[in-house]
């Protein structure tokens, strides 16, 4: 990985969420540099493991990680990670928590129920994290206070409306979080 030396401030950002949630989609959109990704078809093999049902049309999954950069200003650069989505990766998520300064939670107002054991692991792992609310052609725009309580986040808990394949949309959704944590780490 190359690391500019004029950057004061390199920053590891995982992108986590459920199972067809946008986070290979994230990283693809807004990564200044071609993103690494681990996807590969679904097949036969993940029957009876992954739930195919909020996502029909999915015919590839992440097997390992995303990774994509994304500069913010001249001294602060973003290290993206995608996390995969099934629970039977999770040893997985903890290993690329290490390190992480925060994460981006992705969640499908639709499927909201999926959202719970990553938001377990997110607070087990001490992460601070904001959630981004990914829009999906034909399902309703959920008013952010409604999915706040739904999900039971607390107040300071930065929540707002994405659309992770829009790259303006992601940046401001990966904004949201950096400005948390700067407001957290002063």
């Amino acid at each position: 990985m190359y690391l500019d030396p004029h950057v004061s401030h390199a920053v590891k950002i995982l992108i986590m969420g459920h199972f067809g949630v946008g986070k290979t989609t994230c990283i693809g959109s807004i990564s200044e540099i071609e993103p690494l990704q681990t996807e590969e078809e679904i097949t036969e093999a993940s029957e009876g493991f992954d739930d195919l049902s909020g996502t029909p049309n999915k015919v590839t999954t992440t097997v390992a990680m995303d990774f994509g950069r994304l500069t913010l200003s001249e001294t602060l650069v973003l290290y993206l990670f995608g996390t995969p989505g099934q629970e039977r990766f999770k040893e997985m998520w903890e290993g690329l928590s290490r390190g992480a300064l925060g994460a981006l939670v992705l969640v499908d107002p639709e499927r909201l129920h999926e959202s719970f054991s990553i938001l377990d692991l997110v607070e087990r792992f001490g992460l601070t994290y904001a959630i981004g609310v990914n829009r999906f052609d034909g399902t309703t725009d959920y008013p952010l206070d409604e999915v706040r309580e739904a999900l039971n986040l607390s107040e300071d808990t930065p929540i707002v409306h994405c659309d992770v394949r829009d790259e303006q949309s992601s940046a401001q959704a990966l904004i949201t979080l950096v400005k948390h944590l700067m407001s957290i780490l002063g």
